[in-house]
C-alpha cells in the first residue's frame, strides 16, 4: 500500500489547506470577539498579527519565513540578535521572499545580549525565540511576563534548572491564555503522524524496542577573531559550548528522542550509555563529544537505543525506527516512511510537505481562531530525556529520571554581558577541557 503525500489530493495537503482556510473562515469572527488567546497577539484596532525575531541565524531566519508564509494577517517588525552582522543577513533573507510583510526599521533592529528584551517590549504580540538554547529560559520568561505567544526552538534548555525555569513559565504562559509551540516539526509531518498513529492502534502489535540515530559529519566553525572576548568568542560559537547547546545528543538528537517519547507515549525512566571524542578534537571545537550512545528504558522495561555522531566519511542518518511483535515502522527524518508487517504489503509514505511550514500554519490558525495551543510540556519531557541521556554519557554513570530532574547543576554563567566571564575557558595549550567518563560529577 502506497499513501503518496505530495499530492494535492492527499491527506497531509488536505490537512494544511483546511487549517489554512480556517484561518481566513474564522478571521473575522475570532478579531471582532476578541476571544481569548486571539485578543492579545493582534495591535488594538487591527487584524495583523505583529511578530518579533530573537536569534537570527540559519533556523530563525526560517522560523521567521515560515510565519510570514502562513496565511494569516502576520507582520514581522522587530528583529535582534548578539550580532549586527547576523541580524543584518537575516533580515536581507527575509526581505527578499517577504518583503511585503517585513517592517523593520533600524530603530526596532536590536542588537546585544539583551537585545531580546527590547525585542519583547516592542509593540509585538508574538515573539520567535530561536536563539542558542542556553539563553532559552531566560528569554521565554521575559516573553511569557510581558504577555507574548511564542513560538521557541528546541530544545527548551541546556541544563535542569534552565528546564524547571521552563516549566514555571509556561505554568504562568497557561494562566494567560497563551499561545506556546516549540519547534519539534517531526511532530507535524503528516509521514510522522500518521505512522504514529498506526502504531498506537496496535498494527505493530507489542512494542519490543525502539532505535533513533542523527549521525552527521558535523557542523560550522567559526575561528576565533581578533580581540573577541571569552565571551564573544563561545557566542560566536555556541554549538561548541554545552552551556550554550547542551551538546548534539540535545541540540539535534533530541528531534529522535521526541520521536521516541511519542510513540512511547512517556519519557524513560533510566539512561546509561557511553560517549567522547574521537575525531573532533582541537581547541577550535570547544568541549562537547563528538559521538554519544545511549540505552534508554521507559518504565514498561521499553528499551530507546539512541545514537548520535559528528564524524565526516562515517554512515549517516536521521532517523526513527518502532520494532514490534507483527513488524516494524521506519521513519526517516526528511525522507519517506514505511511501516513492515508480516504477510503484508508495506505501507510506504512520502515525505508531504515541510514540517517546519505545517508547524507554523498550526500555530497561526489556533492563534486566529482563538484555541488554546500549547507544546512546551511534552517538549519539556523530551529535552530533558535529552539531559539525562548527556548525563549518563559524560558520567558514565546510570543515571535515573529523578535524579536528572532533582540536579542542581546549572551551567549557565549568572552574569550575560560581553566581558562577564564565562564557567569554562581554555587551558594553557588552547583546548577546553571536556568531560571524562568515570571522572566528571555531571548531576
Amino acid at each position: 500500500m502506497t499513501i503518496d503525500n505530495s499530492r494535492s489530493g492527499s491527506t497531509n495537503l488536505g490537512r494544511r489547506d483546511f487549517l489554512k482556510k480556517s484561518v481566513l473562515a474564522t478571521a473575522g469572527m475570532t478579531l471582532a470577539g476578541g476571544l481569548g488567546v486571539a485578543r492579545s497577539a493582534h495591535a488594538a484596532g487591527s487584524d495583523t498579527i505583529k511578530i518579533a525575531l530573537v536569534g537570527c541565524g540559519g533556523r530563525g531566519t526560517g522560523a521567521a519565513i515560515n510565519a510570514l508564509q502562513t496565511r494569516a494577517n502576520v507582520k514581522l517588525v522587530a528583529m535582534a540578535d548578539a550580532f549586527k552582522d547576523s541580524l543584518d543577513q537575516s533580515l536581507a533573507t527575509i526581505r527578499k521572499q517577504c518583503k511585503d510583510r517585513v517592517e523593520v526599521p533600524a530603530d526596532r533592529q536590536f542588537t546585544g545580549l539583551d537585545a531580546y528584551q527590547r525585542a519583547i517590549d516592542s509593540d509585538v504580540g508574538m515573539v520567535l525565540l530561536c536563539t542558542p538554547p542556553g539563553f532559552r529560559p531566560r528569554h521565554f520568561e521575559a516573553a511569557v511576563k510581558a504577555g507574548k505567544h511564542v513560538f521557541m526552538e528546541k530544545p527548551l534548555a541546556t541544563d535542569t534548572p534552565g528546564l524547571r525555569r521552563i516549566q514555571a513559565a509556561n505554568a504562568e504562559a497557561k494562566r494567560k491564555n497563551l499561545a506556546v509551540a516549540v519547534g519539534h516539526h517531526l511532530r507535524h509531518e503528516v509521514k510522522h503522524r500518521e505512522i504514529v498513529r498506526r502504531i498506537h492502534d496496535g498494527q505493530l502489535g507489542d512494542l519490543t524496542f525502539l532505535r533513533v540515530y542523527f549521525n552527521s559529519g558535523g557542523l560550522w566553525i567559526r575561528p576565533r577573531q581578533p580581540g573577541q572576548t571569552e565571551m564573544q568568542y563561545q557566542v560566536r560559537n555556541w554549538y561548541y559550548f554545552t552551556w550554550l547547546c547542551g551538546d548534539h545528543i540535545l541540540e539535534q538528537h533530541v528531534h529522535d528522542l521526541d520521536v521516541g517519547n511519542w510513540i512511547a507515549q512517556t519519557h524513560p525512566i533510566e539512561a546509561q550509555g557511553m560517549g567522547g571524542r574521537q575525531v573532533r578534537v582541537g581547541r577550535e571545537v570547544g568541549e562537547i563529544f563528538d559521538h554519544h550512545t545511549v540505552e534508554f528504558t521507559y518504565a514498561n522495561g521499553l528499551k530507546m537505543f539512541s545514537y548520535c555522531r559528528h564524524i565526516p566519511g562515517c554512515w549517516e542518518a536521521f532517523s526513527e525506527h518502532a520494532h514490534g511483535t507483527k513488524g516494524v515502522a521506519d521513519i526517516q527524518g526528511y525522507g519517506p516512511a514505511v511501516m513492515k508487517i508480516a504477510g503484508q504489503r508495506p505501507i510506504r509514505l512520502r515525505q508531504g510537505p515541510d514540517g517546519h511550514q505545517v508547524e507554523m500554519d498550526d500555530l497561526m490558525a489556533a492563534i486566529v481562531a482563538g484555541q488554546p495551543y500549547n507544546e512546551a510540556d511534552w517538549a519539556a519531557e523530551s529535552t530533558m530525556t535529552g539531559i539525562m541521556g548527556r548525563i549518563a554519557t559524560y558520567s558514565g554513570k546510570i543515571v535515573t529520571w529523578d535524579d536528572a530532574m532533582a540536579s542542581e547543576v546549572d551551567l549557565t554563567p549568572k552574569n550575560l554581558a560581553w566581558n562577564s566571564p564565562t564557567l569554562v575557558n581554555p587551558g594553557p595549550d588552547g583546548c577546553y577541557p571536556c568531560a571524562i567518563p568515570g571522572v566528571t560529577k555531571a548531576l
